[in-house]
């Protein structure tokens, strides 16, 4: 479920694929979806990659970026970008500096072990920084569209 909201969010800078550093300034004048999910190559966050990428024309034609967030590697990224053929680039966030800024870490059990982790969230700025929504705990089912719809609604505003 979306979460409509109205603040700027602060200024970073992060490591990409294809050798590009994301300034979040350099962004302006153009939509950017964030996502941020916890792992490459595995199922839900393949899904959930694919799925944009199968959109991606639809977010090119309202004005909207989109990069993948997780900690995993340049190199591994890489592999996983080239593999699913995403668009767009994936950031690498190994020391969570960009997840505190959007406040994605989050407490997590697997087979009764806690742990910190990244929370499958997403979200849409507009085309001045602002953060305009924000989706967490994502199911990755349909949530592609969802966020689309949103894009697409921002940019006819």
């Amino acid at each position: 479920m979306s979460v409509t909201l109205d603040h700027v969010v602060p200024a970073f800078t992060a490591e990409a694929t294809s050798a590009q550093s994301v300034d979040s300034a350099a962004l302006h004048g153009k939509q950017v979806v964030i996502y941020f999910y916890p792992k490459d190559n595995t199922p839900g966050c393949t899904t959930q990659g694919q799925d944009f990428r199968d959109h991606s024309e639809a977010f090119a034609a309202a004005n909207t970026l989109i990069f993948g967030v997780s900690k995993d590697s340049l190199r591994t990224h890489e592999n996983f970008k080239a593999k699913h053929t995403f668009p767009f680039e994936l950031i690498s966030d190994p020391e969570e500096t960009l997840c505190r800024v959007f406040d994605v870490i989050k407490l997590k059990k697997l087979y009764g072990r806690e742990y910190e982790g990244i929370e499958r969230s997403t979200f849409l700025l507009d085309a001045k920084g602002v953060l305009r929504h924000e989706w967490r705990k994502v199911k990755v089912k349909g949530h592609v569209e969802e966020v689309l719809a949103a894009a697409q609604a921002l940019a006819q505003a």
